[in-house]
């Protein structure tokens, strides 16, 4: 299996289909009107956290995804399709930003969770839409809008209940492959784990997932070793185990020196509860273990060995207890833990809710429903620019552009649309 953490990928969301200026015409039945049905909305591009995915390795090779567009209205008030929406699977713990402003844009912390990160553009009006009774046989129909697109960054940060951590070679991938249904690779030289592994263990009633962390070194936080790349996925982890080479010479500088680099990485990261203990007690003479527990008395150590099995037992029950007390501080329901996040707007804003800019060149018109408008006007049917004309002034854009100064012929700017302004 190939791991990646961080991903780069390009979304587009689907136009919304055209729709149809389309006339009744049957035999016997003259000047039958407008029939034009409205365009399909395009799909929306959707993440969706997978607790069967562990790592971003699908995003390194595709990076580009987009939705299907809507289908053009037709005549006889037929409404196109709309697009399927583009559903994107990602692991738990997917952190979702965006590229160019870094904004937190979703956190998809458990299974089944979704987020749209680029809305589908809405289906054009057909002119059936655009009837009146001043307006009686409307020639023209709305053009899709164009569907969101956004460059993303996706990290993801491990969901587990305890982490082990610990410099490289003392035994935690040993340790993972006993108490779990975790393989990972194991060898007797320091950074064999390239990877975090996870594992899930069960005691009695209570089942909880563990991680194994490589890389902690001194200075890690600084990038030596493999720590600062994976230094990030303990922040999710409730409960720290740490694990210490027993027979290693100065285990108490071990432990000061690694807590230290948890310090230098997130001061939120050293308040978590920490399990110490002690590893290969199968390697040592019980003098050094005694030494130990005088060495460690206020951290309360276990001492195991990973390979023999000697003091596992205890261990997991260990465990267990400090999962169940930490559930019991805290009600886990995860609807309850999302961010309150952006969501695109999935309804049609207010029209009456714009800004007018007076600039070098004309002036620029902002907001939601009259850019969305502005884009899906045909600029090439004279009945649409003047339906255009009729919205500014029944909601008040062209009484403010006419305080603000406008004249006959100036240029008015939606968008990428170029209007001009007629008194």
């Amino acid at each position: 299996m190939h791991f990646s953490d961080e991903a780069n990928i390009f979304v587009k969301a689907g136009d919304g289909g055209n729709g149809s200026a389309s006339f009744r015409r049957e035999k016997y039945i003259p000047k039958g009107g407008p029939d034009g049905g409205n365009g399909g909305s395009g799909g929306s591009v959707v993440l969706q956290a997978d607790e069967n995915m562990n790592t971003l390795a699908n995003f390194l090779g595709k990076k580009h995804y987009k939705a299907p567009k809507g289908e053009m209205g037709l005549g006889q008030n037929m409404t196109g399709h709309d697009g399927e929406d583009e559903i994107l699977k990602v692991p738990c713990g997917t952190l979702v930003y965006d590229s160019k402003t870094h904004e937190l844009l979703a956190d998809l912390t458990y299974n089944g969770q979704t987020f749209v990160v680029a809305r589908g553009g809405l289906g054009g009006k057909g002119n059936t839409g655009f009837t009146t009774s001043v307006r009686q046989a409307p020639d023209f129909a709305e053009l899709g809008e164009p569907g969101e697109k956004k460059e993303l960054r996706l990290e993801l940060k491990l969901i587990a209940d305890i982490a082990f951590i610990g410099y490289p070679s003392v035994g935690k991938s040993t340790l993972i492959s006993r108490i779990s249904n975790a393989r990972p690779k194991i060898a007797d030289y320091p950074f064999t784990t390239l990877i975090p592994n996870l594992g899930v263990v069960k005691v009695d009633d209570t089942d909880f997932v563990v991680a194994d962390i490589p890389g902690l070194i001194e200075g890690a936080h600084e990038g030596k070793g493999l720590g600062v790349e994976f230094l990030k996925h303990i922040e999710r982890c409730k409960i720290l185990v740490h694990l210490l080479d027993i027979t290693r010479d100065d285990l108490k500088t071990d432990y000061q020196k690694l807590n230290e680099e948890l310090k230098l990485f997130s001061k939120e990261l050293a308040k978590k509860p920490q399990v110490l203990v002690a590893n290969k007690v199968d390697a040592t003479i019980p003098e050094i273990i005694e030494e130990t527990k005088k060495i460690f008395k206020s951290k309360k150590p276990l001492f195991i060995s990973a390979v023999t099995g000697e003091g596992i037992d205890t261990f997991l029950y260990r465990l267990k207890d400090e999962v169940k007390k930490h559930r019991s501080t805290k009600i886990r329901n995860p609807k309850s833990e999302i961010r309150k996040i952006f969501k695109p707007h999935l309804e049609i804003p207010d029209i009456r809710q714009f800004d007018i800019q007076k600039e070098e060149k004309g002036f620029r018109i902002t907001g939601k429903r009259i850019e969305q408008m502005a884009v899906m006007t045909d600029m090439s049917k004279r009945g649409a620019i003047v339906r255009m004309q009729d919205v500014w002034k029944k909601v008040g854009i062209k009484k403010e552009l006419e305080r603000m100064g406008a004249q006959d012929g100036d240029k008015v700017y939606i968008g990428e649309r170029v209007f001009e302004f007629v008194g």
